[in-house]
């Protein structure tokens, strides 16, 4: 009898390890992409996000481990625009994993098939950082992310034909739940429709656009670059003089220059986060859209 019982341990054991090992390996550039791919994977997949949700996403320090990640990949996130420019592109070519290359099944650029914003009609050195394509923060639309998580679905089922179905309910199930939460963002930022916000960097045209607001002084006089003094003093005019009452930052932004800003304006300044995790309670994608809508809602009151 004890040497049944051993032989199902063992078994039980193998079915454990084998059941682990049958899940897809995911790397995603950035955290609103793991955040999808855990929603639309679900239990069939592990997620490793390559970037940490307060880090600046054009600069992320691009550890070895990384390159381990990509190398055991099935699929790989990443935006197609140009924003992981500085630090993905050799890794990738440590890597050395042909299931991830571009055209493949197991690459998804998040930016197929979207429009994007602020395409330059002249990029130099001179404008900042500038990029070619255009705006890459497309993430902060709920409608985009939609596109984008089709896209995870379909690249899930090409790759893991077997669960197809559940990638798809998946999918569906976060399509209707964007739905529902369109209604109630729009509804709450609707009475401030028109309103003028101040950012530090251009990283919101995509959720002003979507949400009626006008998201177009920042505290950095290009992108990319840190604010200078004489420009802190024109943006401090144009504040006062356009009545704008709030400032977002994100997590790797010097906060006090954007204090300075608002003490000597009297405007309110709004932490905000590209990514899921950036801000206390916003572990997905849809509590991430929550706190930024209610947060902004009520800076603007």
């Amino acid at each position: 009898m004890p040497i049944f019982r051993l032989l199902a341990s063992l078994l039980f054991v193998f079915g454990a390890l084998a059941s682990a090992q049958a899940k897809l390996n995911v790397v995603a550039t950035l955290p609103d992409f793991g955040s999808l791919a855990r929603e639309i994977g679900g239990d069939k997949v592990d997620v490793t996000v390559m970037a940490k949700p307060t880090e600046d996403p054009h600069f992320v320090d691009a550890r070895p481990s990384f390159v381990v990640s990509m190398r055991s990949a099935d699929v790989l996130i990443d935006g197609g625009a140009e924003l992981e420019l500085g630090w993905l592109p050799p890794l990738l070519q440590n890597a050395r994993n042909p299931k991830i290359e571009i055209g493949k099944p197991g690459r998804v650029q998040a930016s197929q098939g979207i429009r994007l914003m602020n395409v330059p009609t002249n990029v130099t050195r001179a404008a900042g950082d500038v990029h070619a394509l255009g705006n890459p923060h497309f993430m902060s639309d709920p409608i985009i992310a939609k596109a984008v998580a089709q896209h995870i679905a379909q690249a899930l089922s090409a790759v893991d034909p077997a669960n197809a179905a559940f990638y798809e309910a998946n999918y569906k199930r976060f399509e209707a739940t964007i739905n529902a939460k369109l209604q109630e963002w729009g509804a709450a930022l609707l009475p401030f429709k028109g309103q003028n916000v101040v950012a530090y960097h251009d990283s919101w045209p995509y959720f002003a656009h979507r949400f009626g607001l006008n998201i177009d002084i920042f505290l950095e006089p290009k992108p990319g670059i840190p604010p200078s003094p004489s420009h802190l003093v024109e943006v401090i005019a144009q504040m006062k003089a356009q009545k704008i009452k709030t400032i977002i930052v994100e997590p790797f932004h010097d906060r006090k220059i954007a204090e300075k800003v608002a003490s000597a304006t009297g405007a309110k300044v709004v932490d905000f986060s590209q990514f899921p995790g950036g801000l206390p309670g916003t572990d997905n994608y849809v509590k991430l859209i929550d706190t930024l809508v209610s947060r902004l809602a009520a800076a603007l009151k």
